[in-house]
C-alpha cells in the first residue's frame, strides 16, 4: 500500500506543478512569445519527444512537474527574447501559472460538489452542534436549528454571528431560529469570561442544498476565497508566533506526503465518499502552490512580477545582472530552506491523528 501511496503522491505533485507550467507555456503561446523547451519532468534531460511551433517538448528524468523555457527569459538584448517584452506581457506570463493552480482547485470544488450532490446555502446559518451545559443549551437550542436573529440582528451569514455575541457578553440575547419550519425564540445570556467552547457553546456551518451546476461555479470561487483568506491567516499568525503545534510549521515533501497518506487511509465522514477528502487535499495543496508562488518573494513568479513593476510605474528598468544576482541568491537560500524544512520532516515528523 505504501508504494502504490508513493506512486499516488508523485503523480498528483507533478500534476499540479505541470499544470502550473502549462500556465505559462499557454499564456507564452496566445501572446507570441517564443518558447524554446517545454519539459516534462526536471531535468536532466531523457530525450526530446517531438518539436512543434519552434517549442522542443522533452521527457526529464525527475518525475515531477515540468518546466517552461521561453527565448531569452532573462537576456533583454535578445531579439524577440522574453525579457524583451514589454512588461505587461510578462507580468501575464507569470500570473499565468499561479492562476492556472487557483483554477485547478476551483473544478475540483465543483466536482466535489457534484460528489456530494449538495451545496452550502450560505443565506442561512445552521447550529451543527451544542456544547453540554453552555448558555445555549440551557436555553433549549438544538443541532439542526436555523439561526434567524440574535438581538433583532438578522443572522443571513455566519460572520455575523460572534460580533453579536460578543458585543454583548453576560447580557441577555434573544435568539430567533426555525425548528422544523417553525418559528421559536429564547433568551440567551453569554458568559462573560468565553472559554474554549466560546460565549455560547455553539458550533455552526451553512444548511445544503441540491447540487446545481449553475450555483456550484460561483460557490467554488467563494470556497477558494474562504481558503485563500484561511491560508493568509494561518500565515499571519506564523510571522507573529501565534501558530501552535503542526500549524506552526512549515512542511517539504515527506510532510505533504505524510499528510496524504493520513487523509487516504482515514475513514473520513460517514456518508461521504472518500475520494471527496482526497480531491479536497488536493485541492489545498494547488491553492498553497498557487499563492506560494504570487508571494513577492525573489526566483518566484511573484518576486519577478514585483521587478517588473518599475517599468510600468516610473518606466525605468532595473538592470537584468541585479535581477539575476537577486534571483540566484535567493533561489539558492530557498533550496536551502528547502532542505531545512525537508530534514525536520523526518527528525521531527508531524503528529499525525490515529485513523
Amino acid at each position: 500500500m505504501t508504494a502504490q501511496l508513493i506512486i499516488e503522491f508523485i503523480i498528483t505533485l507533478g500534476a499540479l506543478i505541470f499544470i502550473h507550467e502549462l500556465g505559462h507555456f499557454i499564456v507564452c503561446k496566445l501572446l507570441k512569445i517564443e518558447v524554446e523547451e517545454f519539459g516534462f519532468g526536471i531535468p536532466p534531460r531523457a530525450l526530446t519527444l517531438f518539436t512543434l511551433g519552434g517549442t522542443k517538448f522533452t521527457l526529464n528524468w525527475l518525475p515531477l512537474g515540468g518546466f517552461v523555457r521561453p527565448k531569452g527569459e532573462n537576456d533583454p538584448s535578445i531579439p524577440g527574447s522574453f525579457a524583451s517584452h514589454n512588461p505587461w506581457k510578462r507580468i501575464a506570463v507569470f500570473l499565468a501559472g499561479p492562476t492556472m493552480n487557483l483554477l485547478t482547485a476551483v473544478v475540483l470544488f465543483i466536482a466535489i460538489y457534484g460528489i456530494i450532490g449538495s451545496l452550502p446555502d450560505r443565506n442561512r446559518v445552521q447550529l451543527v452542534d451544542i456544547s453540554p451545559n453552555s448558555p445555549a443549551s440551557v436555553a433549549g437550542l438544538k443541532a439542526g436549528d436555523i439561526l434567524v436573529s440574535i438581538g433583532g440582528t438578522d443572522i443571513n451569514a455566519m460572520d455575523k454571528v460572534k460580533p453579536v455575541i460578543y458585543a454583548n457578553l453576560g447580557k441577555p440575547l434573544d435568539f430567533t431560529y426555525q425548528r422544523d419550519g417553525v418559528m421559536h425564540q429564547v433568551t440567551v445570556t453569554p458568559l462573560i469570561n468565553p472559554g474554549s467552547a466560546g460565549a455560547v457553546g455553539i458550533v455552526m456551518s451553512y444548511p445544503m442544498i441540491p447540487f446545481k451546476i449553475g450555483a456550484a461555479i460561483p460557490e467554488s470561487f467563494t470556497t477558494l476565497r474562504d481558503y485563500v483568506k484561511e491560508l493568509f491567516s494561518m500565515l499571519g499568525r506564523i510571522i507573529q508566533g501565534q501558530a501552535t503545534g503542526p500549524e506552526g510549521r512549515l512542511v517539504g515533501i515527506k510532510g505533504m506526503f505524510d499528510l496524504y497518506s493520513s487523509v487516504r487511509e482515514s475513514a473520513g465522514t460517514p456518508g461521504v465518499p472518500q475520494i471527496v477528502n482526497v480531491m479536497m487535499f488536493i485541492a489545498s495543496i494547488s491553492i498553497s502552490l498557487g499563492i506560494m508562488n504570487l508571494l513577492p518573494i525573489p526566483a518566484v513568479d511573484g518576486g519577478r512580477i514585483l521587478f517588473a513593476l518599475p517599468e510600468i510605474i516610473i518606466h525605468r528598468r532595473i538592470p537584468p545582472k541585479y535581477e539575476m544576482v537577486v534571483n540566484f541568491v535567493s533561489f539558492a537560500l530557498l533550496i536551502v530552506l528547502m532542505i531545512f524544512i525537508n530534514l525536520q520532516d523526518f527528525i521531527h515528523p508531524i503528529n499525525l491523528p490515529i485513523p
